[in-house]
């Protein structure tokens, strides 16, 4: 009989539509494994006003790919106030009923495996395989509540700040597995002296690596299948892509304080593609200053991003020092992306445990300033043609060290050693 994994993302609502993402391919590719996969998720969209219709139900199925997607019915909220906790507190209360009803439809699973971005998920998982005898693996892709703490949107010493810290640990303690999607996270557990070693209560030995990653096969197929007709894409000249959100943590005021450098340039050209608050001052910036260096895409669908990339000739991985830690990794998908694109990579911060300096496929900025960023995108277009090619091409190679057929591999051994 086929073992039946339950996997639980509050916000893979968007990879129903997109047949694409973390959750999607793990399911695809254990459902070719012999498992059967279900993911289930919030019926509102993250970042939209798009909310699908339960007819009054608590949950609806459909599936993509042969992979049931269950829509859980939640609140709908905008932006990141108490309308957005609300829905998080009415997924977490909803799955309860609903797990209960599938799996009396169904049959209940062999493993559940729930994924953050906020921690009600992991809570939920835990006490309803609990009810259920069965293990849960916790999926942690933001060390949550550190991200909090570092935006200041709590204080760790604070009321709050110690009652979200000991939710963690209560997670850490009670999760059959714990999956990190950056290489340096378990060093967190040893800064908090949580781990067996130190007197603490979790076994590092239940901790496992599994970043992100990416699709190559489909990746390439979209290359072939979603060409965007844009002159200045496909013009000759040096393209520095930015795809991406243009938000403050992303930081790409210093994209454009960068362009204004190499002004004088006329062969190089900046191609940003994406949407965020911040955009409509940064066009204005762009008209202000007289970038006409600049050029500003708007948001664009993801299936033209693996083009978009494989026509740039540099792309920029660019992110705020200051609003993050990045000294245990990198797992955001954009990276993976930039890779299998086979174009070299300069990342505005320095990362711990770098992906980047391990593959050798581009530069990481050491003081993240705008000169730096300008003298790297200067460096990159002066390489004699055959390191420029090696670059790209450990770019590629490093990209299927992360391709979601083996990185399922992995997730395979956790599930089997916990079930």
């Amino acid at each position: 009989m086929k073992k039946k994994i339950w996997i639980w993302n509050h916000y893979a609502t968007d990879m129903f539509f997109n047949k694409g993402g973390r959750h999607y391919w793990f399911a695809e590719n254990l459902n070719k494994n012999g498992y059967e996969t279900t993911i289930f998720c919030a019926n509102t969209r993250h970042n939209t006003e798009e909310v699908i219709d339960l007819n009054n139900k608590k949950y609806l199925i459909k599936t993509a790919n042969d992979i049931p997607f269950v829509f859980v019915q939640t609140t709908p909220y905008t932006g990141n106030g108490m309308s957005r906790v609300k829905n998080m507190v009415w997924f977490y209360k909803n799955l309860f009923p609903v797990a209960k009803e599938y799996a009396k439809k169904y049959g209940k699973p062999d493993v559940i495996l729930a994924s953050s971005v906020h921690p009600l998920t992991l809570v939920a998982g835990i006490k309803i395989a609990k009810k259920f005898g069965i293990p849960c693996i916790c999926e942690v892709r933001d060390l949550w509540p550190e991200a909090i703490f570092a935006f200041d949107k709590a204080k760790e010493k604070s009321l709050l700040g110690r009652i979200l810290v000991a939710g963690e640990y209560w997670i850490y303690r009670n999760a059959d597995a714990l999956i990190f999607t950056k290489e340096g996270d378990t060093d967190y557990i040893k800064e908090k002296k949580w781990d067996t070693a130190q007197g603490g209560k979790i076994d590092l030995n239940k901790c496992f690596y599994i970043n992100n990653g990416i699709d190559i096969e489909a990746f390439n197929q979209n290359i072939d299948e979603y060409v965007i007709d844009d002159e200045d894409l496909n013009s000759e000249k040096f393209n520095v892509v930015y795809a991406g959100s243009i938000r403050p943590v992303n930081d790409v005021g210093k994209i454009l304080t960068a362009a204004k450098l190499l002004k004088d340039q006329q062969d190089i050209q900046f191609l940003i593609y994406g949407d965020g608050n911040q955009r409509p001052m940064l066009e204005q910036r762009i008209i202000d200053e007289g970038l006409t260096n600049v050029k500003m895409k708007g948001f664009i669908n993801k299936k033209y991003i693996p083009y978009i990339l494989s026509k740039a000739s540099v792309n920029l991985l660019n992110y705020s020092q200051t609003q993050y830690n990045w000294s245990r990794g990198n797992s955001s998908n954009k990276l993976f992306e930039y890779m299998a694109s086979g174009k070299p990579v300069i990342s505005t911060v320095k990362m711990g445990y770098s992906i980047i300096e391990k593959y050798q496929c581009g530069i990481e900025l050491e003081n993240s300033t705008p000169q730096e960023l300008a003298d790297a995108i200067i460096k990159i277009k002066n390489m004699s043609e055959s390191e420029y090619k090696k670059i790209g091409e450990n770019a590629r190679i490093g990209a299927e060290d992360f391709d979601f057929n083996l990185l399922t591999k992995k997730l395979i051994d956790v599930i089997e050693g916990v079930g």
